[in-house]
């Protein structure tokens, strides 16, 4: 079995450019919004959420580039036409 492409990190980097500065953004908000004195305690747990989905948002972008590349690599069969049938069938047979 062939090794599935791989994608250039740049890809990924461009993809994630407006995302990665409204992330920033929002960190930066967050710090601002602390009372003085307490910036840390005070922003902490909000930029700790912020990181967390940004994170989860940066590793779904990867793996759906790479499921992509993989994709586009393997062109569908002359013969697989018959995809949207099969989901008809299963839902003909579900409903009978």
């Amino acid at each position: 079995m062939d090794a599935a492409p791989k994608v250039a990190p740049q890809e990924l980097v461009e993809s994630l450019q407006q995302e990665t500065e409204v992330f920033l953004r929002s960190v930066m908000e967050a710090v601002n919004l602390a009372a003085d004195g307490e910036w840390i305690v005070g922003s902490e747990e909000q930029v700790r959420e912020l990181s967390a989905e940004f994170r989860e948002r940066v590793f779904q972008r990867a793996v759906q580039k790479r499921i992509d590349a993989a994709e586009a690599a393997f062109p569908p069969s002359a013969g697989n036409d018959d995809r949207s049938g099969h989901e008809a069938g299963g839902q003909k047979a579900a409903s009978q």
